[in-house]
């Protein structure tokens, strides 16, 4: 890796077992990288460890992003999802009451409707 940007889009292509691979073999290079900082060496040693240390941060945002994706899968088609994949919002709108709940009426209200509708008036033109 040896300081060269991991791109996002070819670690979605590899499977988990890889991305493991690559991110064990990230932190043993970021570790001798930190050796060789502490012995006395280069100033470059610095960038590359800060472009190892984003390289680790992309391969587990990648990890996170594929292993939420098959949670996704696993409760598509059930009742309930977990809370960490529910669509965020506001507070307000997740307390809000539904569409259906907001739309019924009371049995009194409904029999008022009914018997006393709307009148309908014709405008003269």
């Amino acid at each position: 890796m040896a300081g060269n940007k991991v791109a996002a889009h070819t670690l979605k292509k590899s499977n988990k077992a890889e991305l493991l691979q690559q991110l064990e073999d990230l932190r043993k290079e970021l570790a001798s990288l930190r050796v060789q900082k502490v012995a006395g060496g280069a100033s470059s040693k610095v960038t590359k460890i800060h472009d190892v240390r984003k390289n680790i941060a992309r391969v587990l945002t990648v990890i996170q992003l594929s292993s939420r994706d098959a949670v996704r899968q696993e409760y598509k088609n059930k009742k309930h999802l977990p809370l960490d994949l529910r669509v965020r919002q506001t507070r307000a709108i997740r307390r809000r009451l539904s569409k259906n709940q907001a739309n019924k009426v009371t049995e009194r209200v409904h029999k008022r409707l009914s018997n006393f509708p709307q009148r309908k008036y014709a405008v003269r033109a």
